[in-house]
């Protein structure tokens, strides 16, 4: 048996740009043991994986997240992926949502002309009242804001330059106890609302590309700031994407578009290993937040 697989660059509109996620769908039952899909991204070695197992004959997926070294509990970009490879594919009809579930919940995904909208949980940061110690030397600058969620601290900057500019201590940074740092500014640039970079050494991931879950958190802090709704970010890393995010209530639109640039199948024996291992029927414990 082999099984496809796939990288798409999630959140642009063209190869080599956002951010690059593997997808692989799975036969039923279910999943293979959780070592077999870390052995399988770290093989990828892209910031996720996603693994998809179809619920029956529906649009109803449960999915799987994994970075090179640990499993997470939500990620925007290789959701965006999976639902752009089921469409595209043909294994989902072009007109029909997608429901993943997922360890976060139900997440949504539809096609919005040549954008995917993502249905999320919003992830609302509050501000710390202890900031971590050393925060502006690690960081490289000083924010103006210090917060955070469950998943990430958030710090806003005093404007996009230096987001742009900003060169943290990784190796200090990845001690912190947080998935990843989020760093935010208003956007300078004409037709975006903000700007943002994301650091996750501690997940594998010195610096991400485009991160979906981070505008969970952005949507309603930039909201409430700027006093708007929808808003349109961008992620100014090297490879760089946008995201566009609605605020609904306790759930968060993001917006994006994809492309897929490799089309493969993983070796007979790599596809082996995942039938020789012991199958679950749906989503197991996270081994970690990213």
């Amino acid at each position: 048996m082999e099984l496809a697989i796939y990288q798409v660059d999630a959140f642009t509109d063209r190869p080599f740009a956002g951010n690059p996620a593997g997808v692989c769908p799975l036969p039923l039952p279910g999943f293979p043991e959780a070592g077999w899909m870390q052995a399988v991204a770290a093989e990828m070695n892209l910031a996720e994986t996603a693994f998809l197992v179809r619920r029956g004959d529906s649009s109803d997926f449960d999915l799987r997240w994994f970075t090179p070294v640990v499993e997470v509990e939500l990620c925007g970009h290789a959701t965006l992926a999976a639902a752009h490879v089921l469409w595209e594919t043909g294994a989902v009809a072009a007109a029909m949502p997608i429901c993943f579930h997922t360890l976060s919940g139900a997440l949504g995904a539809a096609r919005r002309g040549d954008w995917i909208e993502l249905d999320f949980p919003a992830e609302p940061a509050s501000a710390l009242a202890e900031l971590p110690p050393r925060l502006s030397e690690i960081l490289g600058a000083s924010p103006v804001w210090v917060g955070a969620n469950r998943f990430d601290l958030v710090l806003e900057l005093a404007d996009e330059a230096a987001v742009r500019a900003l060169a943290p201590d990784l190796k200090r940074l990845a001690a912190w106890p947080y998935r990843g740092v989020l760093v935010t500014a208003r956007a300078a640039a004409p037709g975006y609302d903000m700007v943002c970079r994301f650091f996750a050494p501690a997940t594998g991931i010195d610096e991400d590309p485009v991160t979906g879950s981070a505008h969970c958190c952005l949507g309603p802090y930039w909201s409430e700031r700027l006093g708007k709704n929808p808003l349109l970010g961008y992620q100014a890393s090297a490879r760089g994407g946008e995201v566009r995010v609605e605020l609904a209530g306790d759930r968060v639109r993001l917006g994006g578009q994809a492309v897929t640039v490799l089309r493969g199948e993983l070796g007979v024996a790599a596809a082996m290993g995942a039938g020789a291992m012991p199958l679950t029927t749906g989503a197991a414990p996270r081994s970690q937040d990213r």
